[in-house]
């Protein structure tokens, strides 16, 4: 996770934050144990690849809640459609037994939600203590 909050490019300077939740098809809880640890290296590797920075993870039961710092050119959607085809290709590979509870790992729905500067923290402590709101 980086503390850079600005990102300089040839163009220019941004901070453009996305707030993504993804859920499983029919909100399943199938992101537990080996699949959660996995899934978050997999979030890591895309994250790596694209040159997008987090800022906060949390891989639950029944969803992913992630704070991703993107740049100036990449749409939500497309965001969105890296972590979830990529993710889904390798469970399909690395986690058969999934199969029985659907064909499909992710829901087409989602939500992704653009943070401004201010809201920055507020969407952070979110993330980190949503476990704390479920006990």
């Amino acid at each position: 996770m980086s503390g850079q909050r600005f990102r300089c490019t040839s163009a220019g300077v941004c901070s453009l934050g996305l707030h993504l939740v993804c859920c499983p098809k029919y909100r399943r809880g199938v992101l537990g144990g080996r699949v959660a640890r996995r899934l978050g290296e997999l979030i890591d590797a895309i994250t790596a690849a694209h040159g997008w920075d987090i800022v906060a993870q949390e891989v639950m039961p029944d969803h992913v809640d992630l704070f991703v710092r993107v740049g100036p050119t990449d749409a939500p959607a497309a965001v969105v459609r890296a972590f979830q085809g990529r993710t889904a290709r390798v469970r399909r590979a690395e986690f058969p037994h999934l199969r029985n509870f659907a064909k499909v790992l992710w829901s087409p729905s989602y939500i992704a939600a653009a943070v401004g500067y201010a809201a920055e923290s507020t969407v952070r402590r979110h993330i980190e203590h949503q476990w704390d709101e479920v006990a």
